[in-house]
């Protein structure tokens, strides 16, 4: 696994709006917050809602021009990272609606969450609720887009921006040129929908060791780096 390094940063900032940051404050209070992007312009800005607060009063001492933080946000694809940077508060707007303007960072790190690369793929696969065997319900059909020994990407659509997979142990399933379907137990890490596209991280369970001879049925070489 790779740690922060500062050896090759990653300049640019490539996070879509809609889009989850986590802003670590520790002046004058210690604060963690999770804020939505709005969006950015290169070099210039980072954008993000307000938090919403229960007073006017809420933040006002964290949140001011000037004032230090640390942002980190995950990027889900074939390596599955997390970047981080240092900023400050630019600028807050009040009106139309209230607005973070943070600093764009001069330099941006990450670190790669998986210990394993996957492989971009797409065949068609469900994961399957566990204990919904004849259950509609308990069934989303959709594809797999990247795939390694130890988990996979899910990606189905859905008519609703607010659909998401709970963090559930699941079965995920593929036809094998062979055996026919392979039922595979899992759990889902995590689960984000992008006007109607939900992606899901899916880690195998696979104590009896399923996947590796399902891959080598399907022809598919996962990296091992």
């Amino acid at each position: 696994m790779a740690y922060f390094s500062s050896n090759e940063p990653r300049q640019l900032f490539e996070l879509q709006p809609g889009k989850t940051l986590d802003l670590q404050i520790n002046h004058p209070v210690p604060l963690r917050l999770k804020l939505t992007l709005v969006g950015y312009e290169t070099g210039k800005y980072i954008l993000l809602k307000y938090p919403r607060v229960a007073r006017a009063s809420d933040y006002k001492d964290v949140l001011i021009e000037g004032n230090m933080m640390i942002v980190r946000y995950l990027m889900e694809g074939n390596k599955g990272e997390c970047f981080a940077f240092r900023s400050s508060i630019k600028h807050v707007a009040l009106h139309p609606e209230k607005l973070l303007y943070l600093e764009y960072p001069k330099k941006i790190e990450n670190r790669q969450l998986r210990t394993q690369q996957r492989t971009s793929i797409h065949i068609p696969a469900t994961i399957m609720l566990e204990g919904k065997d004849n259950e509609d319900g308990g069934k989303i059909n959709g594809v797999i887009s990247d795939i390694s020994l130890k988990g996979c990407g899910f990606a189905f659509k859905s008519k609703s921006d607010k659909t998401n997979v709970n963090k559930i142990n699941v079965f995920v399933c593929i036809q094998s040129p062979i055996d026919g379907e392979v039922r595979v137990p899992a759990k889902v890490c995590n689960s984000r929908n992008v006007d109607g596209s939900v992606n899901v991280g899916i880690q195998f369970l696979d104590t009896d060791n399923k996947i590796p001879k399902l891959l080598e049925q399907l022809f598919i070489e996962p990296s091992n780096s």
